[in-house]
This record gives structure tokens, C-alpha cells and sequence, in this order.
């Protein structure tokens, strides 16, 4: 079990991703003050019980870590599309739709 603390970090971290923009469970980890802690970020995603924006978070590469076909897998897909994400093949191009925080978000926003 994931402590609140790290749940809350997540929540607010995933609420500065912009409609049509996705970040990795890497980055999303790092932001949080965790790094190398991606997996983490995943556990956490499966344990938050709000509407935290999940399904901008993908893998590295830009797929979708979900099992394909599965319907979580197929809700990921649809609410990315309807925000204007481009997904192919359950692959988002990151250099395309990957948000960067502005130095003003990672310095006063995040507070980490």
C-alpha cells in the first residue's frame, strides 16, 4: 500500500498535466520528488480512488502499460483521443503530446 502522502504528491502532480498532454511514469515519479521510482507511480495510479487525470500517464516510449485490449487499456485510449492526444497502435508520440513543466511549476507549484 502506497502511503497518503505519496498519493497526494501524485494527485497534485497529475492535476498541472494539461488536457492534451501526456507524461511518463518516470517523469510523473521525479516531479514527485521520487526518482527511479516509475513503478511506484503506477501502484499509486491503481490505488488513488479520484478522477486524477490517470490516463495522461503512459510508459516511456509513449505506450500505454495497460494490457492491451483490456478495458481499462480502451478507456486510456478513448479519453486520450477525446482530449486531442494522437494514439496509434496504443502508442502516443511524446515528442508531440509529452508535457515539459515550465521552471515556475517545477520551482513554486510542486513545493516538493
Amino acid at each position: 500500500m502506497i502511503n497518503e502522502a505519496v498519493q497526494l504528491r501524485v494527485e497534485k502532480t497529475l492535476s498541472f498535466v494539461p488536457e492534451g498532454n501526456v507524461i511518463s511514469y518516470g517523469l510523473l515519479a521525479d516531479l514527485c520528488g521520487l526518482p527511479g521510482r516509475a513503478r511506484m507511480m503506477g501502484k499509486c495510479l491503481q490505488e488513488i480512488e479520484t478522477d486524477c487525470n490517470w490516463h495522461r500517464v503512459l510508459r516511456a516510449d509513449g505506450k500505454i502499460a495497460l494490457p492491451s485490449g483490456s478495458d481499462k487499456a480502451r478507456e486510456q485510449r478513448e479519453r486520450l483521443i477525446a482530449e486531442g492526444v494522437e494514439v496509434k497502435r496504443s502508442r502516443v508520440n511524446m515528442k508531440n503530446f509529452g508535457w515539459t513543466p515550465d521552471i515556475h511549476t517545477i520551482l513554486v507549484a510542486l513545493e516538493y
